[in-house]
């Protein structure tokens, strides 16, 4: 199947087929601009599959500095702005994704958090013409710009936007409290049309519970692109934080999203931190079995210390990160051994 992304951006004419005499290669090097200079990633680097969807040719184009100030086009139709809340749990910040173009207006993915100049950045990105806000779940990073820059299209005269997404649930935090003004339904389809050449833009709903029990993710199906939100990253894993959290969900979701890498012939992976991921059937691959393999460490934490606690089995399961990380890392082993708990695998002397 030839993308729409593929047509907008093609690749060289197929190489000669390779003979006998012909070396055999077993990776493709792409180049960035980063601070100024020309730099080179490998494969298995963070920022490969960003340069392979911007530059599948293997120009150097496309520049690789993460900044707030400006939108970075990804596809003639496709926008990422970075908010300014670089952290430790939002990386370089919050990826907010505009979906269009001027025929046929605007989606926000993610607007992010409610930052006036982000949101007004986010507006005139757009041109203005916003047609819907779509929040991939409800944490304080994501959902909280969205009624600001509804507003904000109404101050201009602008039809306001309608804000969609799933309402948060009652095992949210009093922080991640989040109401849209019409729930998405998982399989549905937000479409931006232009009737006069008949090309669209489709945004395809899942449901994919786990990070948050209200998050989403959304399949652009004429490019086989994943807006991922929150459930995969780039760069690190994303935390699973009971009670909103919950680890089972969230493997069954990856499940899910692996599914719909086929279904669709999804190749790029839109984080809502980090660049752009490439190979996304291998990418959803790899994350399950980083998490089955860290659940397996939790577990044996657990039976080599039957009584101990939550910080004591962080120091054996997590014993490859640093120890700054531990206390964000022991959200996910609380995800992990309540899962743990509900499969009955791993007997213990006391609940902790």
């Amino acid at each position: 199947m030839v993308r729409r992304s593929q047509l907008l951006n093609p690749p060289f004419p197929a190489s000669p087929p390779r003979t006998a005499a012909t070396p055999l290669q077993g990776s493709c090097p792409r180049a960035g601009w980063l601070g100024g200079h020309v730099a080179h990633y490998m494969e298995h680097e963070a920022p490969y599959g960003e340069l392979e969807l911007t530059c599948p040719d293997g120009q150097i184009a496309h520049t690789l500095d993460w900044q707030s100030e400006r939108p970075v086009l990804l596809l003639r139709h496709l926008q990422r702005l970075t908010a300014p809340n670089p952290g430790l749990m939002t990386g370089p910040g919050t990826n907010s994704y505009l979906v269009g173009d001027a025929l046929m207006g605007h989606i926000v993915i993610d607007p992010g958090p409610n930052d006036p100049a982000h949101l007004e950045r986010l507006w005139r990105a757009a041109g203005g013409d916003i047609r819907h806000i779509v929040c991939t779940h409800s944490h304080p990073d994501h959902a909280p710009g969205a009624q600001p820059l509804q507003q904000l299209c109404a101050r201009a005269g602008q039809t306001p936007p309608a804000i969609l997404g799933l309402p948060s649930a009652p095992t949210a935090r009093a922080h991640s409290q989040f109401q849209p003004e019409r729930s998405l339904h998982d399989g549905e389809r937000l479409i931006l049309k232009d009737a006069a050449s008949g090309l669209q833009h489709t945004l395809h709903v899942l449901f994919t519970p786990g990070h948050a029990a209200n998050h989403v993710c959304l399949v652009l199906q004429e490019d086989g692109l994943l807006f991922s939100g929150d459930h995969i990253l780039n760069g690190s894993t994303t935390v699973i934080d009971p009670p909103d959290g919950n680890m089972d969900a969230y493997l069954q979701s990856l499940d899910r999203l692996a599914q719909a890498c086929a279904a669709h012939d999804i190749r790029f992976i839109l984080p809502a931190h980090g660049y752009v991921l490439g190979d996304a059937a291998a990418a959803v691959a790899r994350l399950k079995q980083h998490r089955l393999q860290r659940e397996a460490k939790v577990a044996a934490a657990m039976q080599a210390l039957p009584g101990g606690s939550h910080d004591d089995w962080v120091k054996l399961a997590y014993a490859d990160v640093p120890a700054r990380l531990w206390p964000v890392a022991k959200r996910s082993l609380l995800a992990h051994v309540e899962r743990i708990d509900q499969s009955g695998g791993v007997p213990r002397m006391n609940k902790v």
